[in-house]
Formats: structure tokens, C-alpha cells, sequence
């Protein structure tokens, strides 16, 4: 059995499955990329819950593990050499579980590369600039009188939508046919910008058949069903 008693963050969540990859993380966009991607690839985890609400991504015992206080995390026992290996960043932990299955990334170099360039796109552009129009539409943003600041992000997302909306227009996926990280990284913010931030009207995404078309394909998937709910909030 694995000893990850090293790990400080197991003495505030207690691994009762230590062999099993450990994930830190609640179900928001970027959580729950990777509890789908264990879903679609079927490695056994074990999930924690990181309660935003009580401040557990400021706890000493979470910034040991990732000092940028942000979900997701993981501890894998069975890391690189058999050794254990812990890992912050939703797109660098994709990365990683797509490279120990050689699931969910294409095997030939051109299509790895290009793959990692459409998550990038998602990590660079499509999840500042949509949790920016969250943040104006749907929270604190509406005490503000100005909204230049949330057009500025409106505008751009409808941009990302446009440019994303483009890539899928004879594609059943990001990469065509083969369904990949890039998907599972992007789809969840574009189903919360429509859903939870209530932004569809305001981004004009109607407009955007294939996104539409792909999204509803996406969320029929029995592991993102599942993974669009792990770790279970309290």
C-alpha cells in the first residue's frame, strides 16, 4: 500500500484509498475537467472535496500541495518511476493522465502538439475571459454602473465562441473524430457560461450552432455526466 504521509494535505483529507490517485478539487469548470478525464480513462481515484465556502484552498494543509490556492490538485501514488507525484493545473494534470492512459491525446507528434494547442487556447483565452463575464454579469460586476468592463469580456468571449464555433464546422470534435483533453478542457466553461453564469443571451449563443451541436453531444457522455458532479459538495 502506498505511504503518502509525506504529503501534508493527507492529514487535513485522510486517503482511504491510497493507492488510488488523490484529487483535491469541487466541481467548477476547471475542477471538473480532470474528475471527467478519470472517468473517461477509468483510473481509480479517490476524491476531496475543497471547500471554497470555509476557505480549504487557504489552508496550510491545500498550498502545500499547490501554493497558487486553486482546484484542481492530485496526488498520484503510482507517479513517474513508481514514485508519488503531486500536480496543480487543470491543463498540466490532463496532460498527465492523457500521457499515463495514452488515452484522450492523439500518438502521432503533429496531433499531440495540435491537441495542446487547442488547451492552451482554452487555459489562455476561453477560462479568464469567460469567469471575467461571470464575474460582470452574474456576481459583483452588477454594482457597476460602467459597462464598458463587461462588454470589453462579452465582446471577446462572443470572439472565442466565433473562433471555437469555426474549428467544430465539419468536426465531431476539437480534432475531428477522435474525442481528446481539448474538449474536456473547453466544453465545461462553455456550459457554464450558459448555464450557471446565465450568459447565453448576453454572448448571443445562439448563434453558435456547431459549439451548441458539440456541447449537448458532450454532456450525454456517461463519464462527464458523472464527472460533472465530483467531488460532491456537502
Amino acid at each position: 500500500m502506498a505511504d503518502l504521509s509525506a504529503f501534508p494535505i493527507t492529514g487535513k483529507w485522510p486517503a482511504q484509498h491510497p493507492d488510488r490517485i488523490q484529487l483535491y478539487s469541487l466541481p467548477t469548470p476547471n475542477g471538473v475537467k480532470v474528475s471527467i478525464a478519470l472517468e473517461e480513462t477509468g483510473l481509480a481515484y479517490e476524491p476531496h472535496l475543497v471547500s471554497f465556502e470555509s476557505n480549504d484552498q487557504m489552508s496550510p494543509a491545500f498550498l502545500s500541495l499547490n501554493p497558487n490556492n486553486k482546484i484542481p490538485a492530485i496526488i498520484d501514488p503510482n507517479g513517474p518511476d513508481g514514485k508519488p507525484l503531486a500536480l496543480f493545473e487543470s491543463g498540466a494534470i490532463l496532460l498527465y493522465i492523457a500521457d499515463k492512459t495514452g488515452q484522450l491525446i492523439p500518438q502521432d507528434a503533429a496531433g499531440r502538439y495540435e491537441t495542446i494547442q487547442w488547451l492552451m487556447f482554452q487555459m489562455g483565452g476561453i477560462g479568464p475571459m469567460f469567469g471575467q463575464v461571470g464575474f460582470f454579469h452574474k456576481f459583483a460586476g452588477k454594482d457597476y454602473e460602467d459597462k464598458r468592463p463587461r462588454d470589453r469580456y462579452v465582446n471577446e468571449a462572443k470572439r472565442l465562441l466565433g473562433v471555437l464555433d469555426q474549428r467544430l464546422e465539419g468536426r465531431q470534435w476539437v480534432m475531428g473524430d477522435a474525442y481528446t483533453i481539448a474538449d474536456i478542457a473547453i466544453l465545461p466553461w462553455v456550459r457554464n457560461l450558459v448555464n450557471f453564469y446565465g450568459a447565453g443571451d448576453l454572448v448571443e449563443f445562439d448563434k453558435f450552432a456547431n459549439v451548441q451541436r458539440v456541447l449537448a453531444a458532450f454532456v450525454a457522455r456517461p463519464a462527464v455526466a458523472k464527472g460533472l458532479d465530483i467531488p460532491k459538495r456537502g
